[in-house]
This record gives structure tokens, sequence and C-alpha cells, in this order.
């Protein structure tokens, strides 16, 4: 099947250091030669520590930050080669849910005119029927018409996330990118917005990138997961294969990392140790070779590639095939 998001070898270094002449001497590697697929109708997660790169990936794939290097292709074309009238027009097929909707919301707004304002950029629906088209968004994501006429700082968390997904819903896209949507909310309520977004989903046949750094919440929402550490992706699978046998050491720690209600399940692998490799100064060989248990002296001299080590589960492991790791039922 062919994907409706592509992306081969991103690439994007952020200045860390300047000369006294304003040359650059050092870099922020912060995505460093990524590529995967999101497949219509479909979720693909992306997940890793915090300051791995994800959230920049996704800001990248909609030219909110403009890549270095390498290709966005969104139903075969070239995102990096739109124009500012084309680039307006692919950003109707595709929308970005932020992680903090009090931060992303127009305080000074109220709810109908935040969603009244991609109607008209867009020039989707006629003035006299904007209001209604309002209340059917509302509705949608399970929040009464009468909010309509309130202010943000008036709703719960909760609330104003279904306001932020309302709003991404308005221009009716292909394609939501959720970065860390759930991550500030309760246990509880991260639980309604993520049945709301698998129901959105299906009624509306719209693929996701859903960037996360919970596993736990992960496993529920998308169809394939893709594992990113310092800038690169170290492993991607099927989501239930991933979960039950992974293929590399860092999956197995945050696997190991996700709480366990019953303590009859946990297992004796611990959270990945120590701080996560800076992305400026990366070090030699794999980057997560100076906290994993399993290195050898391969890890410290070479960089891993992405192998195929079983159909569709892929891993920069120079040991993949060797190592029994373990895995969550």
């Amino acid at each position: 099947m062919t994907a409706l998001l592509e992306v081969e070898n991103l690439v994007k270094h952020f200045v860390a250091r300047r000369s006294v002449f304003g040359r650059p001497t050092a870099f922020i590697k912060a995505v460093d030669g990524v590529s995967f697929g999101v497949e219509a109708g479909k979720t693909l997660a992306l997940v890793g520590e915090s300051g791995c790169g994800k959230s920049t990936v996704s800001r990248l794939v909609l030219r909110l930050i403009e890549p270095d290097t390498g290709h966005i292709r969104f139903e075969g074309r070239d995102l990096r080669a739109l124009d500012a009238n084309a680039l307006r027009a692919f950003r109707r097929d595709a929308q970005i849910i932020f992680q903090d909707p009090y931060a992303s919301l127009n305080p000074r707004m109220t709810v109908s005119q935040i969603l009244t304002e991609p109607l008209a950029l867009h020039d989707l629906v006629p003035a006299p029927h904007r209001r209604e088209r309002v209340e059917q968004l509302l509705r949608l994501v399970g929040l009464e018409p009468r909010f309509a006429r309130r202010y943000p700082h008036e709703f719960s968390g909760g609330q104003r996330q279904r306001i932020a997904i309302a709003r991404a819903l308005a221009v009716e896209p292909k394609l939501i990118i959720c970065d860390e949507p759930v991550s500030a909310l309760d246990v509880s309520v991260q639980a309604q917005i993520i049945n709301l977004l698998l129901d959105l989903q299906d009624r509306l046949s719209l693929s996701m990138l859903f960037v996360a750094h919970d596993l736990g919440v992960v496993r529920h929402v998308s169809d394939r997961v893709a594992v990113m550490y310092v800038g690169r992706i170290v492993e991607t699978a099927p989501t239930t294969a991933l979960y039950s046998t992974p293929r590399h050491p860092y999956t197995e720690a945050l696997l190991a990392a996700v709480p366990k209600a019953d303590p009859a399940l946990r297992d004796q692998v611990s959270a990945p140790r120590g701080e996560i490799a800076d992305p400026a100064n990366p070090p030699r060989g794999c980057a997560f070779h100076p906290r994993c248990p399993y290195a050898v002296e391969r890890c410290r001299a070479e960089l891993p590639t992405l192998k195929e080590i079983a159909p569709a589960h892929w891993s920069a492991c120079h040991r993949a095939a060797e190592l029994s790791l373990r895995g969550v039922a």
C-alpha cells in the first residue's frame, strides 16, 4: 500500500554555538536521517524519551520548521518544493494537535472565534452557516454547543484539548499529527481523549502520526511504532510485534519502564539508566551504548543502520539477531 505520508532521510541540525565571526562551530543534531511512512487510515506512533527529536520531526513534516535535507512527500507531492500558496493548501490536508492546549489556543478568542478562523481562512463554509458548523464540531468532540461563547481559560485541560481537536478537524484534514496530546492530562482524562481520537479516526478515516513518550498509551492507539533515540529511529515494527518481541535494547528498556499495576508482571529489566546522549556531542558508534547492558566493542566504534530482522520489523542494533529481549504480554 502506498503511504499517505513518506519521510526519507530527514535531517535538521540547529546551531548550538558560533565563533566570534558568526560562523557555526557546534550543532545540535535534533533529527539525523529519519525515514518512515504513514499509510492512509492508519496510525504511526513516534516514541522516545524527551529530547530525542520526535516533536521536531512533527514540525518538520508540516514545514513549521524547514529541514536541512531530506524528502517529505504527501500523496506523492514533494512538500519541500511547494510555494506559499500550495503549502497553505496542503495544511488543510494536514493538521497538528499540540501538547498544551492552553498555550496553543488564543486566550483572547472565544471558542466560536477559534473554530471559525480556519473555516474563514480556507473559505470552506459560507459566513451564514459557520455558526452551525461550529456547533457540529463541538458535538463531534463531545462538547455542548453553548460552550461556543466561552474563552479557553473557562475550561478544564481535557475540555481544552477537545477544542484543539475540533479546531484541527474544522478543515476536514486527511492527516492529524498528535504531538504529545495527552501527556499534560490526568490519567482518566487521557483515556477519554484517546478513545475520542480512535472514534474520530474510525468515523472520518483519518491517518495519524502520534508523537508520545508513554508506551502504555501508544499501545492502544497505533498500528505501527517507530522508536527514536538521539535524532535517529532505532526500531520500527507493527505494534503487536514491537511489544511482544522488541529487537533493540532501548525499546526493551522503555517497555520495562511502563508502570504495571500487578507486581507479578514486573520483570527484572530496569528502565534506561543514565542520561540521554547529548545530541550536540553524541558518542561514537551506537548512541545508546553508554546505557546499554548488551554493548560490545563494535557498538562503541560502528554506527548501526536499520536492518530488517523479521518481516516489517527493523532494528538498528548490531546484536539484534542474537539477543533475546523481553517484551510485554
